[in-house]
């Protein structure tokens, strides 16, 4: 008999739901979501989760952080898998909570994979992604008949082996195409990636960097492909960011300079410079 065939004769097994906290702003969080957290005896919590999300959780519920953070030093994926298998086993109601969405860059389809090889059905409830967040929230579209025929969703950090996104086909792909490009986790390697991106699209492509969006304190910059790496350097900005890529980006800096023209209080505060 095995040990998880003997666990699971002693008590009935539990639940596991993965559940997307959205990108930041607690009041962006699904209802379908604040009902699982509620319901939650165990939730694991992923380091980019706002703590308000929380606020929701029953003060009988047990919170474990397991920080996931590129670029930082984070709790081994295998680690999490394993306390979700256990606590499931144990009989709780586990609530995976990702930043965004867990099917987007949230490593959601390696932990559903690796529960159903146990014998554990998982739920997902979607959360809205940070790539959708970060340029709604300066006004503009991801797609647009007259810019955009599609988008694009790319991380630009690639797994130890990987050698990641072929930047020269996405964006000949993009230009041809008419695609919004929208790259998570780029800032590290923006350098490079700005220098493949313009092997095929035209330097005054626009360019977006929206760093912890959705949050108060969500900063961002407009510049063109070409000065990406600059503009980096000159504003601070880094990760959380997320850069976007294409002609829908023009929007942003109508906005802001339709807010100049009125003299209000610009959309963009930190640098709008294209």
């Amino acid at each position: 008999m095995t040990a998880s065939t003997h666990t699971s004769s002693l008590r009935p097994m539990g639940t596991c739901t993965l559940v997307g906290a959205g990108p930041g702003d607690p009041d962006l969080l699904t209802l379908k979501a604040v009902k699982a957290i509620q319901s939650a005896t165990v939730l694991l919590v992923d380091d980019l989760v706002n703590q308000d999300v929380l606020k929701h959780a029953a003060t009988s519920a047990r919170i474990v952080y397991v920080g996931k953070r590129g670029g930082c030093k984070s709790t081994p994926q295998a680690f999490i898998e394993k306390l979700m298998i256990h606590a499931v086993q144990e009989g709780e109601t586990v609530v995976r909570l990702k930043g965004g969405d867990p099917f987007i860059f949230g490593r959601g389809g390696e932990e559903v994979e690796h529960l159903r090889q146990v014998g554990i059905e998982v739920s997902v409830i979607n959360g809205i992604t940070s790539g959708l967040a970060a340029i709604s929230s300066l006004g503009a579209p991801l797609t647009h008949r007259e810019h955009a025929h599609g988008v694009v969703f790319v991380t630009g950090h690639a797994k130890p082996g990987d050698k990641g996104t072929d930047w020269r086909q996405l964006a000949a792909t993009a230009r041809d195409a008419k695609l919004t490009l929208v790259i998570y986790m780029g800032v590290s390697g923006a350098e490079h990636i700005q220098n493949e991106l313009l092997t095929g699209l035209p330097a005054d492509t626009p360019v977006a960097i929206i760093e912890n969006a959705s949050l108060p304190h969500q900063r961002q910059a407009l510049t063109q492909l070409s000065s990406l790496t600059f503009k980096l350097k000159e504003t601070g900005l880094q990760s959380p960011s997320i850069l976007v890529v294409g002609n829908v980006v023009q929007a942003c800096a109508q906005i802001f300079q339709s807010d100049q023209n009125q003299q209000t209080a610009p959309t963009l505060p930190l640098h709008a410079n294209m």
